[in-house]
């Protein structure tokens, strides 16, 4: 198969993530996999949600949002519209789900960790790039506070990144751009933990229905590119990462 940027089946597109774009934020991070886009900051607040007071553990969670200009046409933004949309809310949801699956909330304290995802420039892969970056802006926070002596203990269970997969005219394809996520027959997205746990399958036929061994190799391909995205994340965190996480 042939696709139109010229990759094989089993290939991502390029990756790079940028850390401290952002002087203020407590983590940042520009992800960029292909010719998506996105920044991530992770901000440190000294409260939690009113159902977590008393609870002695702290909270992680993320908004997203989409630039005007992220895509080919300009789109109104929802804070002028006055309400987020289904799919905000659920990939905002998601955000915040999977990095706590990786985070000791005990070891916070009682503070929130606010992840903010914004899509400058939206080119399919949207919400997966968010993942693997805030977790980059989350562990640069996170590596502060161990600074500041504001952690007890290892706050990180382990890694979290995602990746998109599909079918397309019957072959699994790894990390879909717009045009291939908007003509494949399935198309899914996989948050999993670098020790090879999932977190979340969103998987739909949007033409055909797909087999069982049709999703194994989707599998298989979503664990060859979110192990290359483990990767580039230890790559730039390969100062602070070891020392918040367990010791093997």
């Amino acid at each position: 198969m042939n696709r139109l940027d010229g990759r094989e089946p089993r290939d991502m597109r390029p990756v790079e993530i940028t850390t401290g774009v952002n002087i203020h934020a407590e983590g940042s991070a520009l992800i960029q996999i292909g010719q998506t886009k996105v920044i991530c900051t992770a901000s440190i607040e000294d409260r939690v949600p009113p159902f977590l007071r008393d609870a002695n553990q702290g909270w992680v969670t993320g908004e997203y949002g989409m630039l005007p200009r992220a895509t080919n046409q300009r789109m109104q933004r929802e804070a002028t519209r006055g309400k987020a949309s289904g799919r905000t809310q659920e990939i905002q949801r998601l955000i915040g789900r999977s990095l706590r699956t990786v985070t000791d909330l005990k070891t916070l304290g009682s503070r929130t960790i606010w992840i903010d995802c914004d899509v400058i420039q939206a080119d399919g892969g949207t919400r997966t790039a968010s993942i693997t970056g805030a977790f980059v802006a989350m562990t640069l926070a996170m590596g502060r506070m161990r600074k500041q002596n504001q952690l007890q203990g290892t706050p990180l269970r382990g890694m979290v990144a995602a990746t998109s997969v599909g079918m397309i005219d019957g072959t699994a394809c790894l990390d879909l751009d717009y045009v291939e996520d908007s003509q494949a027959d399935v198309d899914m997205n996989i948050v999993r933990t670098d020790a090879g746990r999932f977190i979340e399958l969103q998987g739909t036929a949007e033409r055909s229905p797909f087999t069982q061994d049709e999703m194994q190799a989707m599998l298989d391909l979503a664990a060859r590119g979110i192990d290359q995205l483990f990767a580039h994340q230890r790559r730039v965190l390969h100062e602070i990462l070891p020392s918040l996480l367990p010791r093997p």
